[in-house]
């Protein structure tokens, strides 16, 4: 039902649906034969529906860096946060399924991932911010950047979070710098600086 539901939604706003699949092998063959701008995928499917969805996205993903994935889940499931996080290419999302029934905001995280950023539940990120501040606090960042950071990690282009905290375009870039700064994330052409921080952020 979530399969044909997303399906003449996208068809609706205007996309072209290249594949609807019900299973981990069927995925398998689809991202291996990539030709698509973004693809959307339910981590738990079948044979067993436990995490056979996302298995097959970070093989395709090992063998095409950055190939764009919106991922959904039932349910918060830390691990899986992370390990699509940690190939650092971004072009990534992770979403509870319950944003298909928000079509406004899931179409703009699909835009998101599919321009090359990275999305994350606001629900998502409050767990495991919550027990992450729990273990460790970041006290090496003040509370507004951390309000910036998980914007951040929602997707959130500079504009957007400036609009959002009433930042002028100047203060946003000055924030986003000096998280960078202090979590030692110097300007590199290899890593996605907004990937490694929001890492840094969840795991520490």
């Amino acid at each position: 039902m979530l399969r044909a539901g997303l399906v003449s939604l996208l068809e609706a706003s205007g996309h072209t649906v290249v594949a609807a699949v019900a299973d981990a092998p069927a995925l398998r063959s689809v991202l291996a034969n990539w030709d698509a701008d973004v693809a959307i995928v339910d981590i738990r499917l079948p044979p067993t529906h436990t995490d056979e969805g996302l298995r097959a996205v970070l093989e395709a993903r090992q063998a095409t860096p950055g190939l764009p994935v919106l991922l959904f889940s039932q349910y918060v499931e830390r691990l899986y946060v992370r390990e699509l996080l940690t190939d650092r290419a971004g072009a990534v999302g992770y979403l509870l399924k319950d944003r298909v029934a928000r079509p406004a905001q899931f179409m703009d995280a699909l835009a998101q991932v599919a321009s090359g950023g990275t999305v994350l539940d606001p629900t998502v990120i409050e767990a495991m911010l919550a027990r992450s501040e729990a273990r460790h606090p970041l006290d090496v960042l003040t509370g507004r950047e951390k309000e910036v950071l998980r914007l951040i990690a929602e997707g959130r282009s500079n504009a957007a979070i400036g609009e959002l905290l009433h930042l002028s375009d100047s203060a946003t870039t000055k924030h986003i710098t000096s998280i960078f700064d202090k979590l030692g994330l110097p300007p590199s052409p290899a890593d996605n600086r907004r990937v490694l921080a929001v890492l840094t952020y969840l795991e520490t």
